[in-house]
């Protein structure tokens, strides 16, 4: 039986810094991670950066280059566990120092802050040398005890020229020669890669792969057909990403659990980030669900917590219940109409003065002036506030909140009746 083919971003990956491609204010002649190395002793660091920018490449050329035990973790599959089990064989081999071992760790913003504790000791001690990789702020997805044990280093996305030269090297491939291609344009390529060298190189073996034999030039029409008919068996973080997140946030809107526990199930599956779908709940539980029942958004932020102290796979269970109580939750958006109506009359009026009696008088001029005059404390004067006008005089008695017709809201617009005497 064939063997599967190795994807083509594997083959063609470098195993020297003279062979990397992009990245030279880090690994260049001056850079610093090439210095560290040409020194033989470099600091524990965080890789920060997106997709397809060769942190993992840099990670396995940095132990090539020392000739280190290196070893490697994915923050989506281990554990704490997992992460014991290394150091324990570290100890065991007595490595320590300045030719300790390399423990790499691929996203590492996934591991929650129990997993991320467990390299403390290690990393402070010198028994390992790490190298976390992240596509995420380390600022927020890191804790900060081990951020001050790291160097953090930013990894910028390929610019036109690397990713040409990416295409030229997955010229030489074998299994890329045998089909003897002819790149006549990569606009496309180029387009679609959005300097994702592994996104790049996906799609064009996949291009390559489906060149039949009256056809050899790859142009930017035959690359968007191509594409746009394999979408999801290329780029799993691309438009399916962002489909899949669309159809969760919409049955939610729609109160569908079934279809909402679906759709997260693709995502879980797929390896999605649980922080990126729990941040998307957060945002559902006040644009969605809003008003008609506030409690949502501190439940979708509870939830959000949870998934930072527990992470996969147990984390799953949470955004489930998180998923179900959205989607069964009494729904309005008046929230989210209220602020883009405010927004609406800042542009359209400008900025329209503060009301004397509203502005702050902290001083004997500002007072003469008028500013803070016939201000009613409201605090004073419960019930006479429809007497009052907080609003700029151009838009005075305007409704930007317009309650909707559910439970709660109908509360909201009872009670703003009552307290303004239909001015709003």
């Amino acid at each position: 039986m064939d063997q599967p083919l190795i994807p083509l971003a594997e083959r063609i990956r470098p195993k020297d810094f003279e062979n990397f491609i992009g990245q030279s204010h880090l690994i260049g002649s001056n850079g610093p991670i090439r210095k560290a190395v040409a020194n033989g002793a470099i600091p524990s660091m965080i890789l920060w950066g997106p997709p397809g920018v060769g942190k993992t490449t840099l990670a396995e050329i940095i132990a090539n280059e020392l000739d280190r035990p290196f070893y490697s973790l994915s923050a989506i599959s281990s554990g704490v566990k997992d992460i014991r089990n290394i150091i324990e064989t570290v100890k065991n081999q007595g490595i320590f120092g300045k030719g300790n071992a390399l423990l790499f760790i691929d996203e590492i913003h996934r591991f929650s802050k129990s997993q991320q504790d467990a390299l403390l000791s290690a990393v402070e001690k010198g028994q390992i040398t790490l190298i976390g990789a992240t596509t995420e702020n380390p600022s927020f997805e890191v804790i900060p005890a081990l951020r001050s044990r790291t160097q953090i280093f930013i990894l910028k996305s390929h610019n036109k020229d690397d990713l040409l030269k990416f295409i030229d090297l997955a010229l030489l491939d074998t299994t890329i020669k045998n089909k003897n291609p002819i790149v006549k344009e990569t606009d496309a390529l180029i387009r679609i890669s959005g300097g994702d060298a592994r996104k790049l190189l996906n799609a064009f073996e996949l291009v390559v792969l489906n060149l039949d034999i009256n056809t050899s030039q790859i142009t930017n029409e035959l690359v968007q057909n191509s594409i746009q008919q394999n979408l999801a068996q290329y780029d799993k973080k691309g438009e399916m990403h962002y489909d899949i997140i669309s159809a969760f946030i919409k049955s939610i809107r729609g109160s569908d659990p079934n279809a909402a526990v679906y759709w997260l199930a693709r995502m879980v599956e797929g390896n999605e980030d649980p922080k990126f779908i729990a941040r998307r709940m957060i945002i559902s539980a006040s644009e969605d669900i809003g008003l008609a029942n506030p409690t949502a958004l501190v439940i979708a932020n509870n939830c959000f917590d949870a998934i930072q102290k527990i992470g996969w796979p147990e984390g799953r269970i949470v955004l489930s219940q998180c998923a179900i109580y959205l989607a069964l939750s009494p729904k309005s958006n008046s929230a989210y109409l209220a602020i883009n109506q405010a927004q609406l009359i800042v542009k359209e009026k400008g900025d329209l003065s503060v009301p004397l009696h509203l502005r702050n008088a902290p001083t004997e001029l500002m007072q003469k002036l008028d500013y803070g005059k016939n201000y009613k404390n409201s605090h004073e004067h419960e019930n006479k506030l429809h007497l009052q006008n907080f609003l700029p005089d151009e838009i005075k008695g305007e409704s930007i909140y317009n309650p909707k017709n559910n439970k709660k809201e109908m509360e909201y617009r009872n009670l703003i009746d009552e307290i303004w005497k239909g001015k709003y």
